[in-house]
């Protein structure tokens, strides 16, 4: 008995698509449930750590977190957590387009919850454009 191919029997050459459909059908399901995930996060814009001052025509709005958590717009003008993020908005909507941003200063000690909580009330807001201020480190 020979286990050859007969005469009359030819191979197959064709590639077999239905493995990869598959596969390829679960990547797509799987990054469609994916994909909202990655989007529920707070956008921070970060300042470019650079020796030239921030560009911009008008002055810069900073919120200060003192390690006490005392929250203050500007020097002097404390706010509740509660409402920084609609008083920063309104300050925001008096500035040209390109000036539309703000910038938090907070204490080293402080804690992280407060300032994530600020920065959710602020993106609920409205205020997209967030910066951290950071000092320059001690030689």
């Amino acid at each position: 008995m020979s286990h050859g191919l007969s005469g009359d029997e030819e191979i197959n050459s064709e590639i077999n698509v239905v493995p990869l459909i598959d596969v390829m059908l679960v990547l797509l399901v799987i990054f469609m449930i994916t994909a909202p995930m990655l989007q529920q996060g707070v956008e921070v814009n970060l300042p470019k750590a650079s020796t030239a001052p921030l560009k911009g025509k008008s002055e810069q709005v900073v919120l200060s977190v003192s390690k006490e958590g005392v929250i203050s717009l500007g020097s002097g003008n404390t706010l509740p957590l509660a409402e920084a993020g609609k008083k920063v908005a309104a300050v925001l909507e008096t500035k040209p387009l390109e000036d539309r941003r703000i910038f938090i200063k907070a204490d080293k000690d402080i804690n992280y919850g407060v300032v994530m909580e600020l920065m959710g009330n602020l993106h609920a807001a409205g205020v997209t454009n967030i910066g951290l201020v950071s000092a320059p480190p001690e030689k």
